[in-house]
This record gives C-alpha cells, sequence and structure tokens, in this order.
C-alpha cells in the first residue's frame, strides 16, 4: 500500500486539502479520499498507472466533497462512500461505524465514525497484508496538532472521537488529515503546554519542512498523543494548565482558547 499526496486548492494554501491516493500494489487499484479537484486525481492515477476503483469521503463539506460528481463523471461506476449521517455529495454508498470495505487483493479498509466537526464524519482506517502498513485518513477531526471546529457536535463527542477512537488505533498508525494546519497548530501547542520538549521539536522541524516545500502530513499517533493538545486532554498536567478538572472541560476549553487564538 503506498498513499500519494495530491495537493488542491492552491489558490488558498494554508487550507491546503491533501487528496491522496491509496494504491494496492498487486491488483493497481486505488482508491481516492476527499478528491476535491476530481481532475488533478485522476491525472495523478493515470501516472501511476493505477485504476480508481472508489472514493472514500470523510464529510460533507464543500472542500472535500465538492469533486464527488465530477470524479463520477470522469470515472464511470466509480462507487462514492460516506457517512450515512452525513448527506455527502454525490455518494452512491452510505457507511456506518464499523462497516468494512475493501480495495484490492490484500488493502481492507474500517470505517470508523468520528463525530462532532460534522454529525455524520468518517475517518478511514487501511491496513494492508503487511502488519506494519497502517494508515488513518481522518479528514477535519484529527488535524497535526489539533482537531476540526465544533460545527455539529459536541466536547462530549470530540472527546470520544480522539480520545477513545482513534487513540485506540496502534500507534505507528500513520495519521493523513485534510488540511496543511500544522504550524500554526503546534504554535498553538506550544501556549497549551511551553514545556512540551516534543512539541518544540516538532515545531522545528515542521517550519523546515514547509519552507522547504515539503508537506508536514502524514504524523503518528503516538506523535499525536505527544503533541496534540486536544488528545492529551488526559493528562492531569494539561487539564491544570488550563483551569479544569476533566478531560472533555480541558477540551472544550482548548477549542475555545484555539477559536479566539490569532497566533
Amino acid at each position: 500500500m503506498k498513499v500519494y499526496s495530491v495537493p488542491c486548492l492552491e489558490d488558498n494554501y494554508s487550507y491546503l486539502v491533501c487528496t491522496c491516493s491509496i494504491v494496492d500494489e498487486s491488483s493497481k487499484e486505488a482508491a481516492a479520499v476527499d478528491p476535491v479537484e476530481a481532475e488533478k486525481v485522476v491525472e495523478a492515477a493515470k501516472q501511476h498507472g493505477v485504476l480508481l476503483k472508489l472514493v472514500l469521503t470523510t464529510h460533507h463539506h464543500w472542500d472535500h466533497a465538492g469533486g464527488n460528481d465530477k470524479i463520477k463523471q470522469l470515472v464511470p461506476g466509480i462507487k462514492v462512500y460516506g457517512g450515512s449521517l452525513d448527506n455527502v455529495k454525490g455518494c452512491t454508498d452510505q457507511v456506518e461505524n464499523g462497516d468494512k470495505l475493501v480495495l484490492g487483493a490484500h488493502t481492507n479498509i474500517l470505517c470508523l465514525h468520528t463525530p462532532c466537526h460534522t454529525k455524520g464524519h468518517i475517518s478511514y482506517y487501511l491496513t494492508s497484508k503487511e502488519e506494519e502498513d497502517l494508515a488513518v485518513f481522518t479528514g477535519d477531526t484529527l488535524f497535526i496538532a489539533g482537531c476540526g471546529k465544533f460545527f455539529e457536535g459536541t466536547a462530549e463527542q470530540m472527546y470520544q472521537s480522539l480520545c477513545v477512537t482513534l487513540v485506540s488505533l496502534p500507534k505507528p498508525t500513520r495519521v493523513y488529515c485534510g488540511h496543511e494546519y500544522t504550524v500554526k497548530n503546534l504554535q498553538f501547542a506550544l501556549t497549551v503546554e511551553p514545556d512540551n520538549v516534543k512539541i518544540q521539536q516538532k515545531i522545528t522541524w515542521a517550519q523546515h519542512q514547509r519552507q522547504a516545500g515539503l508537506p508536514t502530513v502524514p504524523s503518528t499517533i503516538e506523535e499525536e498523543i505527544e503533541t496534540n493538545p486536544f488528545m492529551r486532554v488526559d493528562q492531569p498536567e494539561v487539564q491544570a494548565r488550563v483551569g479544569c478538572r476533566s478531560p472533555v472541560e480541558a477540551l472544550q476549553e482548548i477549542r475555545r482558547r484555539k477559536d479566539n487564538w490569532r497566533g
């Protein structure tokens, strides 16, 4: 299994959407995740010599689902998956938490309901015949060192999505999120934990990546546990830093601070 990032919406670079083709090498079949610019994704599939078989849509927002109708025109018969609670544009097959899909001969896809940003948001957890080859596509629920705004849900739901569902994945799992927000997220994370050495180290790395024109995606679940304030709310020291006594209360407070933070 290989993952290729296809940068989209380049005229709004700080909100870059990474559209990824997931390739099953033995069958040369591929899936597109949130192909907002369908033509770019179809061209990338041609360049890599793979056959697009399905689309995995994380949620209904236009910058993730907006290319679904177009890719159906370009690739007749392609299946477009999306959450059953999310009214995803162009969806042909609705999925729910725990549903399982297959790509090619050796790639399995587990659908995880990760609501809050939208009520039907789905993250897709991929495994292959190589046990160590693990990836999760988290859309706008989990960002590197951040999380999505609570547009359609509550702090309790985001806690469940981040700190119960996603944190339970194996630590080496690669995290592919929907936007390039990493440097700003890490700068904010330092306001929550200014003495966190892991955050300090990662922000230096991320700044170098961006200065070189390179992405900061993917991260890993382990790195998020170490550096993402929204996934660290179970830590007593994080709760204390934001004046809270429970993980959910801390998550709500950190989100409030992030919403008002101007960097």
